[in-house]
Formats: structure tokens, sequence, C-alpha cells
């Protein structure tokens, strides 16, 4: 595992930040990309024929005409082939980036939500939480499980049958195919799963993300989420990851406050869907 540039305290915002610059952007992002292809100073993911992904580390120092000029030259082959559906270019509040809202937009990527990037110690997620009488957690691999998890993910991000149906085929692949870098892991109660979330390592960088986590309503506010986050915590100290990062909603971003990770930015992904 690669040394990270910490002591043992819990680092400034400064330091978490360049953590994540460092170790969670550009090669970081696609590791179950099926193929990757480098275009300037970004990195182009494709997954399966219908997704594209944009991320990069920085844009090089680009002014706002080769920012206009980088968008063009990765935006358009993508919406220019038929078997994508969609495109998604990730920014980050911090980056120097002139001229990139006005060029996407040009090109019918808009704004999402913006999310906030919290990082800190595993240790302070891996509490001894009580749960609610009749729930239990448990991480799934078998197909079932997984597609059963997507399927209360997608009920409660009202995700469209078309997204909810290439998420949940993309993680049962990458976990059905036997690799280490995805767990699933749910929160059931009679049989139903009412809270999920993915546990992802980022290679040997000492970091694992906290991802997907969804709550059916009637059991938000009754410690199910943050039981599951400590039980995901858990599962990556034992893997020997030190530090949990996360791009959280404003619906998680307290939580993971309340147990100690740090705002280092935020996020915002442009998107581009084709109407079919």
């Amino acid at each position: 595992m690669t040394d990270t540039p910490f002591a043992a305290a819990t680092p400034d915002r400064a330091a978490l930040l360049a953590l994540y610059d460092e170790h969670l952007r550009a090669e970081g992002e696609v590791p179950s990309a099926d193929r990757v292809e480098r275009v300037g100073p970004v990195l182009v993911g494709r997954y399966g024929a219908e997704r594209g992904f944009v991320t990069y580390r920085d844009l090089g120092g680009l002014d706002a005409d080769g920012v206009a000029d980088l968008v063009a030259r990765v935006v358009r082959p993508l919406i220019d082939d038929p078997a994508v559906d969609v495109v998604e270019w990730k920014t980050r509040g911090h980056d120097e980036a002139p001229g990139l809202d006005e060029a996407l937009r040009a090109h019918g990527l808009q704004p999402q939500e913006v999310e906030s990037v919290m990082i800190g110690a595993a240790s302070a997620l891996a509490l001894d939480l009580p749960l609610p009488h009749g729930v239990t957690i448990r991480r799934v691999e078998d197909e079932g499980g997984l597609r059963a998890a997507e399927a209360c993910a997608a009920a409660v991000f009202d995700s469209s049958p078309q997204d909810a149906r290439r998420i949940s085929d993309e993680i049962v692949r990458r976990v059905m195919s036997g690799r280490d870098d995805l767990e699933m892991w749910v929160a059931e109660h009679d049989g139903q799963v009412i809270s999920c979330g993915r546990l992802e390592p980022v290679g040997d960088s000492g970091v694992a993300g906290i991802w997907g986590g969804a709550t059916l309503p009637q059991w938000r506010r009754r410690g199910v989420y943050r039981a599951l986050t400590a039980e995901r915590a858990r599962s990556a100290m034992r893997r020997g990851v030190r530090w949990i990062h996360s791009d959280s909603t404003e619906g998680s971003r307290p939580i993971l406050e309340r147990s100690g990770l740090v705002r280092v930015t935020t996020t915002t992904p442009y998107e581009w869907r084709r109407t079919r």
C-alpha cells in the first residue's frame, strides 16, 4: 500500500484535498471502465457501448479557447456515436477551468446537483451503532442480492428504467467477475432491502469510496444509513484502508460530517442524454 503524506493525526483540509487530487482523480476514477482513452489532459472512460465518462487531474493550464477546443474534441465523438446514451463530464469546484461551464453547455451537457467531496478517517465512521428491531446488515455477492440492492437505490433516486438497468448490469458484472474492487452492503427488514451502499477501494492508495448510499424514506432518521456506513468502514479497515471518500448529497453530508469527515471541495457532473 502506498504511504500517504500524513501523520497519524487527522490532516487538515488542505492535506486531504491534496490526497484527493493525487489519488482519487483521473486513473483512480476509471478502474472499472471497459476501455479508457486519453485526450490531452483528460481521460475518457467507456462503460459498455452506452456511457462515456470524462475525468482528469487538471486541465493543464488551458485558457478558455483551449478548454473550448478540448471539450469539442472529447464530447463530439461521444455524441456522434449512436450507441452512446449518456455522457458525463465531472467538474470540481476548486479547479482552474476558464470557460468550461460555457463550453459544456454549448455541447448540450447540463449541470446536475452539486455534491460535497468528503474525506476522513475510516476509524471515525467504524462505530458500534444500534439498529432498529428486526434490521440486519450484510454484504451481498449473489446476483439476486445485488439486483435487489440496486432496485432499492433506483427507487430512492427515482432512476429511469434505462439507467437502473444499466447500473444494475454493471454492478453485477463487476462483482460476479471475481474482481475485488467493489463490495455491496445492504440493510434488510423482513427480507426486504431498506438501505444499500457500495464500498470501492481505490488501488493501493489507502482510500476507499463509499457510494450509492440509499435508504427508503420510511426508514430514514432511524440510524440505518449510519450503521450501514459504519459496517462499510469496518470492512475497509480490514482491508488496510485508512481513508474514506464520498461524493455526498445534502442528505448524507451532515451524517458524514458528524462522524468527522471533512468537506474538501465540491463536484458537479455535467450530463448529456440521448433522447430515443
